[in-house]
């Protein structure tokens, strides 16, 4: 039975001159040329122009109104070809008009250029934004994304299995979303923030490869590359696999994505550079380093030991050799003087090279000639050079990281048709936390240390390693994975130097502790993140631009308004009292 409101898509309507047809869609525009009125007619595939011997039948018809159009495709006039649109050189003239949804007078905003409207505006009246094609695109664009990595991850032997939404409360690093329950009283479910301990059971349970596209739920503040409180992963865990083997199986899916997506950027030949959470951290003052950039950050420390220079004694000092920029206006410089403030350094100290050597700035008469020399030798520095310093306590690094990223960003260094991949590893398995006065994992507390437990014996905890690593692209965190630790003796001993006793670990994490007492294989993984890999594929500055009904950057849904109150009904079931 033939589809009453359309038998064509307005991108087959090239090919059906002098035929009638009918097509639906919404009223993009209404035209008066001289006298003659045009409408524009958009559906999911594009825009033909209608026009009508009588032009009465557009009388009342608002902009956004979905109609349905009963007509005959003809040619258009030479002169009044198209080439914007793919129907450019054809027009419907319509026979019959039917509103099927009228729109008011009055729109938010222009359809067309919703993207340069107000978010909260945009978000408020989303349906109305997707009907933008680009903001469309971007969606159909995630879908075919999706399709295709179940796609390779499915041609590699990995089996989709969903795991639940409605689980336990578990410390992984962010807060929970908590749910009350009805059926038990004071209790709550949480929603996961990742299916870490499910894919975990399920090697326990004897699959040998596993995924899914995963939901994460994480209270956690928005930012460019995070949206507030969900996201989406490709996560995918091996059993009987050591590091490596993740590491070539996360390369092949990053290669196959960024080849098919974008097939006329740059992209890192495999195997991706590797560095270690030190020379990342030592290079480029960060462990998610944008390698397009290549200034990289040298540690002065040394050089200034016995330095009279108050600022620089005593503290570690990092420096960031620049090639011929000397002649840099004194603007320029004042420029990233005013950055360095903005980021909470006192200002940033620098010094050109002259022809002979000798260096301009306020800090060269500070230094001695063995200082001179050294830097000479450990900058590598020529005539026309800029070395800039960075000295604190406790920040030097990362405040050397963030002065690299505006040097490169000021310099243009950044190769925008580029996606630049590195793997960084060996990250500390534990940090010391002043707040909490006492050791915490660093990353996943489930990751096995480097050296087992003879390492969890003998060395200081800030010294112990984990098989933990991150992939990176373009400055951007996009996975993290690790080899998990399925051996409960090392378990206990690492929640232990956590701070977590043998009673406390069987009573948070229960299920994988009985687990793990029936013969856990070795097991590891990783979880590329989908939203983050779609925002470079796009080329887009935020993340929410990839999803279809993301919340605002505050965390709130304008669309649905949520969060919202609820009935006192609702908390006495959940045996709720708000105080």
């Amino acid at each position: 039975m033939q589809n009453k409101f359309r038998d064509h898509h307005v991108i087959e309507l090239n090919d059906t001159i002098g035929e009638v047809v009918r097509v639906a869609g919404f009223v993009e525009n209404i035209r008066d040329h001289g006298g003659v009125l045009f409408l524009d007619l958009r559906d999911n595939t594009g825009v033909v122009q209608v026009v009508s011997n009588d032009d009465s039948i557009f009388d009342g018809i608002t902009r956004e109104s979905s109609i349905t159009i009963k007509g005959t495709i003809r040619k258009r006039e030479e002169d009044d070809y198209n080439d914007r649109i793919a129907t450019g050189t054809i027009e419907l003239l319509v026979d019959e008009l039917e509103v099927l949804g009228k729109a008011r007078n009055i729109l938010p905003f222009e359809v067309m250029t919703s993207r340069e409207s107000n978010e909260e505006t945009r978000l408020k009246y989303r349906y109305l934004d997707l009907r933008n094609p680009k903001v469309k695109d971007n969606i159909i664009f995630r879908t075919k994304v999706i399709s295709y990595l179940r796609k390779i991850m499915s041609e590699d032997d990995f089996l989709e299995i969903q795991t639940p939404i409605l689980t336990a409360s578990s410390p992984e690093g962010a807060r929970d979303f908590i749910v009350p329950s009805r059926k038990f009283h004071g209790k709550f479910y949480a929603l996961p923030q990742a299916p870490q301990q499910f894919k975990q059971l399920l090697m326990c349970g004897g699959f040998d490869k596993y995924f899914q596209i995963a939901p994460c739920f994480r209270d956690e503040d928005a930012r460019s590359d995070r949206v507030y409180g969900e996201f989406y992963q490709l996560d995918f865990e091996m059993a009987f696999a050591e590091e490596e083997d993740v590491l070539k199986v996360g390369e092949e899916i990053f290669r196959k994505v960024f080849k098919e997506f974008a097939p006329t950027k740059k992209l890192s030949e495999e195997p991706f550079t590797r560095l270690t959470f030190k020379e990342s951290m030592d290079k480029y003052g960060t462990d998610k380093p944008d390698l397009r950039n290549p200034l990289t950050i040298i540690d002065l420390t040394d050089v200034f030991e016995s330095t009279t220079f108050r600022p620089f004694r005593g503290v570690p000092v990092k420096g960031i050799v620049v090639k011929g920029i000397a002649d840099k206006s004194n603007s320029w410089f004042n420029e990233l003087v005013d950055f360095a403030n903005s980021i909470g350094m006192p200002g940033i100290g620098y010094f050109k090279v002259n022809e002979d050597m000798s260096f301009a700035g306020p800090i060269d008469k500070f230094l001695s000639e063995d200082e001179r020399e050294d830097l000479i030798s450990v900058g590598k520095l020529a005539a026309g050079d800029v070395i800039f310093f960075i000295a604190d306590r406790t920040r030097a690094a990362k405040f050397a990281g963030q002065i690299r990223d505006e040097l490169g960003r000021k310099l243009e260094l950044i190769d925008k048709d580029e996606f630049k991949f590195c793997i960084v590893k060996d990250f500390p398995m534990f940090e010391w936390s002043e707040e909490e006065d006492k050791y915490i994992f660093t990353h996943n507390p489930f990751s096995m240390p480097q050296g087992g437990m003879d390492a969890l014996n003998t060395k200081d905890p800030k010294d112990v390693l984990a098989y933990q690593f991150d992939f990176v692209c373009n400055g951007i965190e996009m996975s993290s994975g690790a080899v998990r630790n399925h051996d409960l003796d090392v378990m206990r001993k690492a929640f232990e130097i956590a701070g977590y006793g043998e009673d406390e670990l069987k009573t948070r994490f229960k299920a994988l502790y009985e687990a793990f007492s029936y013969g856990a294989p070795p097991h590891a993984g990783m979880a590329p993140g989908i939203d983050r890999m779609l925002m470079l594929l796009l080329d887009e500055d935020t993340i929410r631009e990839t999803i279809a009904f993301p919340m605002t950057a505050g965390g709130s849904d304008v669309l649905m308004e949520a969060p919202a109150e609820v009935t006192e009904l609702q908390l006495r079931e959940a045996h709720i009292k708000i105080r």
